[in-house]
């Protein structure tokens, strides 16, 4: 964000003055409306922004929904590296769903406000679908280990019902992570600021504007989210040393071809993933540490969903041929 001032800021910050003076005058008031700063204030960039994020936007719907349709519509495809790539591609749309929408439509408007219960609700649908998406990256890695490691096992190992349960984890892990943040949010209440610097509800900006001492509320989210965050980054790493290990030791070039390929895409999400979530935990407390959140943010939420379908397609070649069947079918 610039360092010039401009008029939704100013008249921002203008309301947040205001409601200071008002409740110095009466304690009791408490905030039911928000303001979300978005990721600029100057008007010269706000149109073209809104046209950049509305395609960015478009092609992450249409290119995850149809890598879904894709792998459903494809029996062969009907492997769990393809089911658990499936979901992810669900997550990704749901995740880029809960934020990009509010982003466009602060970007074209004037006011930017955002009531109290659709801020908790899009602060929880965030929740559940970065955490279910962390998740979901620590299990394709653990598919990977064994399809790779223990090749004759693997239809043993990874069955339907494992497949099945290690979704369902997944998802009621995201959800149960999004209750305790959500809890813990709903005890504070919201009097001293109604500016949120940031272009959606998260939970550290909410914090930063709380009245109430918020010291649990920070350490519950180093509890829970730096475990999630150790846990899958951990079984990531450790998946992956095994396989490396294991390409390294195979005589087949072919062999060791593909399964480069195959873990390459994977790794690739990964780290694009992980590298700005873990940014978003050091420098805080300056508005300089803000503007840095709000670009890590907006990489995870938005770009990442959007770069997803293109990492996993253009480097797979079985779903690029039936990507050439569909279509050859449909023309």
């Amino acid at each position: 964000m610039s360092d010039d001032i401009c008029t939704e800021l100013m008249f921002a910050r203008s309301v947040e003055e205001h409601i200071s003076e008002d409740i110095e005058k009466e304690n009791t008031t408490l905030l039911t409306t928000f303001v979300l700063t978005g990721l600029t204030c100057q008007p010269q960039w706000k149109i073209l922004l809104f046209l950049v994020f509305l395609v960015i936007y478009l092609i992450t719907i249409v290119g995850n929904l149809g890598l879904i349709a894709l792998i459903c519509n494809d029996p062969h495809l009907h492997i769990p590296m393809y089911f658990f790539l499936g979901n992810l591609a669900f997550v990704d749309t749901w995740l880029s769903s809960t934020v990009t929408p509010k982003m466009l439509l602060n970007l074209i408007e004037k006011g930017k406000n955002i009531y109290f219960p659709e801020c908790m609700i899009q602060f929880f649908s965030f929740a559940v679908s970065v955490t279910t998406e962390c998740f979901l990256l620590a299990v394709m890695a653990y598919d990977r280990y064994v399809a790779i490691c223990k090749p004759l096992l693997y239809p043993v190992i990874v069955t339907t019902r494992l497949c099945i349960q290690l979704l369902v984890l997944s998802f009621v892990g995201g959800f149960i992570h999004a209750v305790i943040h959500e809890s813990f949010l709903m005890r504070l209440n919201f009097c001293n600021s109604n500016i949120i610097y940031h272009f959606y509800c998260d939970v550290i900006p909410l914090l930063k504007i709380s009245c109430n001492d918020p010291s649990i509320n920070y350490l519950m989210l180093f509890i829970f989210s730096g475990s999630i965050q150790v846990f899958s980054i951990v079984t990531i790493l450790i998946s992956y040393t095994f396989v490396l290990f294991t390409i390294l030791t195979k005589k087949s070039a072919k062999g060791m071809g593909k399964a480069f390929s195959t873990c390459g895409a994977h790794l690739s999400s990964v780290c694009l993933y992980y590298v700005p979530l873990l940014f978003m935990y050091v420098h805080r407390g300056s508005s300089q540490a803000d503007n840095q959140d709000m670009i890590f943010s907006l990489f995870y939420t938005v770009i990442i969903p959007f770069l997803n379908p293109v990492i996993y397609s253009l480097r797979n070649k079985q779903v690029i041929d039936s990507l050439k069947k569909m279509l050859k079918r449909n023309i």
